[in-house]
């Protein structure tokens, strides 16, 4: 399509047509060129004239409020939608007035490797802002995403491990009945479910001797009954909110945040730092497949698929078939 066949302020971009004028924000057409809907598209944007207009700046900051107002943004898990406001306001702060049309490749491997040290913030902050660039390209502001295909930094990454028994003995001994730090450890452990699904717990969950869960990552519903280590918890918890886990004021859940701060403290203390919170759903997995529990079995407390299941213990269930084959190879030679 030649370009003088499009209107004026109309041009053709590779994923799109789109109304661009100084001083206009950019809008891509929904309706295929030279149609109807297309003309009144067309007629209902300059109609914008006689309106009062915000004149939209090109910079990374306009361009990070824009996502921010997008359904790719708001369909994010809260969790996912946390981590990446650390990185939309990092940054804001190192180049919100700089335009995303001139950023090139070089730029993005700059800015990756100028964080190398921190390979795993690197790494999110770069597919984070792949993300952004890609919404630059929707509306209309660069024809193509510089972020696209650039590669993380390479780490060897660290399989997580159930936290050891002695290690969940020390927790108990320095967390008393009653405080968060205890509760969310049973809990955790207890249900086999993520630090994310346990904060969101609430009183009304509990029945018939089992937590209720609604698993935001996967949206399953399931029944698990409580064990008695965390029903002792529970019992000595405060009731002074909805939730199971409360900030300090009791006014709303605990948010992640201070769950992990308070956590981590306690990891200090006893030398737990190799084992973090979510360490403890592989704890009730492990402790689901040492109890002779097959996979569908352990999946129906963890909600998880049966690859995920075999991933959490893997390293439990090496050393119990490994057992089981010395032993058949024992009384096989006697």
């Amino acid at each position: 399509m030649a370009k003088r066949e499009l209107p004026k302020h109309v041009y053709r971009q590779r994923n799109g047509i789109y109304f661009q004028r100084r001083g206009w924000p950019s809008q891509k057409f929904q309706s295929e060129f030279g149609t109807p809907e297309f003309w009144a598209e067309y007629a209902g944007i300059l109609k914008q004239k006689d309106r009062s207009r915000v004149v939209v700046s090109r910079n990374f900051g306009a361009l990070i409020d824009s996502y921010r107002k997008s359904p790719r943004y708001k369909n994010l898990k809260p969790r996912t939608g946390l981590d990446y406001d650390k990185h939309l306001d990092f940054f804001r702060e190192i180049m919100g007035e700089t335009n995303p049309a001139k950023m090139q490749r070089k730029d993005v491997i700059r800015l990756r490797d100028a964080n190398a040290e921190k390979a795993y913030f690197a790494n999110y902050s770069l597919r984070v802002l792949r993300v952004l660039m890609e919404h630059c390209v929707d509306l209309g502001w660069r024809d193509s995403n510089p972020a696209r295909g650039v590669s993380e930094i390479k780490t060897v990454k660290k399989d997580r491990e159930p936290w050891p028994r002695e290690l969940l003995d020390a927790f108990r001994a320095t967390c008393a009945l009653g405080t968060r730090e205890r509760l969310v450890m049973e809990l955790c452990v207890g249900t086999g479910q993520r630090i994310g699904d346990v904060l969101n717990m609430r009183w009304s969950n509990i029945e018939d001797g089992a937590v209720w869960v609604r698993q935001s990552k996967t949206s399953k519903e399931l029944w698990v009954p409580i064990l008695p280590e965390l029903q002792t918890a529970l019992d000595a918890a405060s009731r002074h909110s909805v939730f199971l886990l409360t900030n300090e004021r009791a006014t709303n859940r605990w948010s992640y945040r201070g769950a992990s701060a308070a956590v981590r403290k306690v990891r200090e203390q006893i030398g737990a730092l190799d084992y973090d919170i979510h360490s403890w759903r592989y704890n009730a997995a492990c402790e689901l497949l040492e109890a002779g529990c097959g996979d569908d079995l352990i999946a129906s407390v963890t909600g998880q698929s049966p690859a995920m299941v075999q991933h959490y213990t893997k390293k439990v269930r090496q050393r119990i078939r490994a057992v089981q084959a010395q032993q058949m190879r024992t009384e096989k030679s006697r």
